[in-house]
């Protein structure tokens, strides 16, 4: 699947390491395989998104297989409502993670090969999921204005980043399947008993996108104990509320050990047939 540029959104070309488009706008490959498609005159900041320090702190917590039932859970949903694709795209990738295993799960399932595109608005994210996984695809852009063609995507995943429906009813082909995760009540609930005097529960709205069928919604919740000085500093550093924790009480959190729940929401869309079909 081609990329289309972010300035002009006439299609790109790939040659000789550049991706460039009729009117000449041209975006170099980095060394590590990725394409940075966030012209400099659309960000907000010098350097948007997760930081570095977040970035390895989510990617050491991830590798260890905290997370791995999400993963799991996603890439099963993922071949039970959408068998057979072709184009897939991990919005919002972070340092790949998701996209890489969901990208194994389907090389073994489906009946034919899938490319699998990863975008993150986060530089040093990107550098790192295209250094370590090279068989995917993977650029830096804004979720608000993805870097694809219309009608290109077979299936996307979105795991807590934002997004513009409009932009997820351009790229997803009738009849394809978005498969979203976010928050469920009680995640992370205990550690939220540690920062504020009153926590509340994340607040629950089912995702309904116009444009999309909503197909179906699964919880999956499971405790989490951390007992490792390393495992609770990562994890601490890859949430916001690293921001709102005193030095003295991440100390106590990481000399007591943390338990807590993990609660996550996942919904399954799927883009509409168009009229014509």
């Amino acid at each position: 699947m081609p990329y289309i540029c972010p300035i002009c959104s006439a299609p790109l070309t790939l040659s000789d390491k550049s991706w460039a488009c009729p009117k000449r706008h041209q975006f170099d490959c980095a060394k590590e395989g990725y394409v940075n498609l966030l012209p400099v005159q659309k960000k907000k900041t010098k350097d948007p998104g997760d930081n570095k320090e977040m970035m390895i702190a989510r990617r050491e917590f991830l590798n260890k297989g905290f997370y791995q039932p999400l993963s799991d859970k996603v890439n099963q949903l993922a071949t039970d409502y959408a068998a057979t694709v072709e184009t897939v795209l991990d919005i919002g990738c972070g340092e790949g993670y998701y996209s890489h295993r969901l990208f194994e799960t389907l090389q073994q399932s489906a009946p034919k090969a899938c490319e699998l595109y990863g975008l993150d608005i986060s530089k040093s994210a990107i550098r790192s999921a295209a250094k370590r996984y090279a068989d995917l695809h993977f650029c830096v852009a804004s979720v608000f204005e993805m870097p694809f063609a219309d009608d290109s995507i077979d299936l996307a995943i979105r795991i807590y980043a934002p997004s513009k429906v409009e932009e997820l009813q351009r790229v997803m082909k009738a009849g394809s399947i978005l498969i979203t995760v976010s928050p469920g009540p009680m995640h992370h609930f205990a550690l939220k008993q540690k920062i504020y005097s009153s926590p509340r529960l994340h607040p629950q709205e089912s995702l309904y996108l116009e444009g999309f069928n909503y197909l179906a919604h699964e919880a999956l919740t499971y405790p989490l104990t951390l007992t490792q000085a390393d495992d609770i500093e990562h994890f601490l550093n890859m949430t916001p509320y690293a921001w709102k924790l005193s030095d003295m009480q991440k100390r106590q959190i990481i000399e007591q050990g943390l338990e807590c729940e993990i609660d996550f929401k996942i919904e399954i869309h799927q883009r509409e047939q168009s009229l014509a079909d």
